[in-house]
């Protein structure tokens, strides 16, 4: 069974030991952040937390009546995400959301504290709002009353753990993405946490990390007994799971993830690994690393399109978009509708537009829209393949891309691959069932559990060129927007 929250619902699901979804089973339960107008994103701790055990309650029903009880509960939330917890267990804080670009002063004056490429290399995170250095030290300040008060800083999974078992267990996956974690040494970091006010004791023990457990307290253990000889394994971070779940397990498949943000990511085997510039790592488990780089800014514009501009229905539009020749539109677009992470980390740069005429239709600007995000993938994908080689192939994954068949091809033709479509509704929760099984000892590697395909878009030649001289045309807007 899974129990996946992400940036906008909680689901549930059932997958059988060849990694397969068991249809008929699973709960999924929307949600909204709350944002505030100075940059803020935020969720309730114990508001999450009770919209993930209505998730677990619906799902165990659904067990019980079936007479099925699970070997193992695999888990995962979204990255980069943070909560304060007081003496008393509870939250002294929000869910501080990755989104949340308050701390951007606090990042740019902890780069003048610690050296940032250095940094980088050893944690795999730059210092930027999405990481927890950036929160912590802009928590300490803004809210100094809240900050003494807290014992422990911990992300959402922890914290759930904390509620359902009363112990806070976290995985290496998902503090590897904090920024406080030496990558080359699995370990905290010294460098960033000497420069940090906070203490190592406030952080999860690095001897008690992907440890399962079993002991539901009382009352859950009354409300689950279905659940009572299940492993429960710590939260693992989404994008890693995207990428187990999606068949990307090593070099020769990159993994392009396109919801309302973006990723593209690789999974390495690998005693050691140099970071490049620009790019993210984080770990999967303490033997795999995930490098790749990440968008802000990836169905977010086509939605952002889509209510700005008199477009036609979505079947009607994916014509019209198909037919046209890339680069066709004369524009050059940089598309930070939502700052930019990958490659150049800048919180504060925004979106333009270039070459609009008289003439410039709204599925012109759309068009350009779309090519633009991804010659954003492309400059993500060509820093990748100066350290992992050319992959055999590209899988794409996300809601975006199933809406639009034409912006696929597109991404194709961007990064000159061929682009197979993953036929997994949902990879990340089958990625947290696959490590499960895994661990269970099911399966020797989730690299032994094959992964449907269906359509495979292969690149233009034609239009590489294109897009080449369109990354141009980019790469030259965005130098003049944001480059001295």
């Amino acid at each position: 069974m899974t129990l996946d929250v992400g940036t906008s619902s909680v689901r549930t699901l059932l997958f059988d030991a060849h990694g397969c979804e068991v249809p008929g089973f699973g709960v999924q339960l929307p949600y909204q952040v709350m944002t505030t107008a100075d940059g803020g994103v935020e969720a309730g701790g114990d508001e999450l937390s009770e919209l993930a055990v209505r998730s677990l309650c619906g799902i165990h029903a659904q067990m019980k009546a079936s007479g099925l009880r699970p070997a193992a509960i695999g888990s995962c939330t979204f990255w980069h995400n943070v909560l304060g917890v007081g003496e008393d267990g509870r939250p002294t804080t929000p869910v501080i959301h990755l989104f949340d670009t308050r701390s951007a002063d606090a990042a740019r004056r902890l780069a003048e504290r610690i050296d940032p490429r250095q940094q980088h290399a050893r944690t795999g995170c730059v210092l930027h709002t999405s990481y927890l250095p950036a929160k912590l030290l802009w928590l300490s300040e803004a809210r100094p009353e809240v900050f003494r008060a807290t014992r422990r800083w911990m992300s959402f999974g922890e914290y759930l753990f904390l509620k359902l078992f009363g112990r806070a267990v976290a995985s290496t996956s998902m503090v590897s993405g904090s920024g406080l974690w030496n990558q080359h040494e699995n370990n905290y970091d010294e460098g960033i946490l000497s420069v940090l006010p906070i203490e190592r004791s406030q952080l999860s023990p690095v001897e008690e990390m992907d440890q399962p457990l079993t002991e539901l307290r009382p009352e859950y253990r009354a409300r689950f007994p279905e659940f009572a000889d299940a492993q429960w394994y710590p939260a693992l971070g989404d994008g890693a799971c995207n990428n187990i779940g999606s068949g990307c397990h090593s070099p020769e498949r990159f993994a392009l993830m396109v919801g309302t943000s973006g990723a593209l990511r690789a999974v390495l085997e690998a005693p050691h690994i140099n970071i490049p510039e620009g790019l993210w790592c984080y770990r999967v488990d303490r033997r795999r690393y995930v490098l790749g780089g990440a968008l802000s800014n990836g169905g977010s514009v086509l939605q952002w399109m889509k209510r700005i501009l008199a477009l036609p229905s979505e079947e009607r539009l994916d014509t019209e978009l198909a037919a046209m020749t890339p680069g066709s539109h004369g524009l050059t677009m940089v598309p930070l509708l939502a700052g930019e992470r990958s490659t150049g980390w800048r919180a504060e740069a925004r979106a333009a537009v270039s070459g609009l005429n008289m003439h410039t239709s709204s599925i012109d600007i759309l068009r350009a829209g779309l090519e633009s995000v991804a010659l954003r993938f492309r400059n993500v994908y060509d820093v990748m393949i100066e350290s992992l080689g050319i992959p055999v192939e590209v899988v794409a994954s996300g809601g975006a891309l199933s809406l639009l068949p034409s912006w696929t091809q597109m991404m194709a033709d961007a990064l000159g691959r061929p682009l197979l479509t993953c036929l997994e509704r949902e990879t990340t929760s089958r990625g947290a069932a696959l490590l499960s099984l895994e661990r269970l000892g099911a399966v020797k590697h989730v690299g032994e559990l094959t992964t449907p395909m269906a359509h495979t878009f292969a690149p233009v030649p034609a239009h590489i060129k294109i897009y080449d001289q369109e990354l141009r045309s980019q790469r030259q807007l965005y130098a003049r927007l944001f480059e001295t």
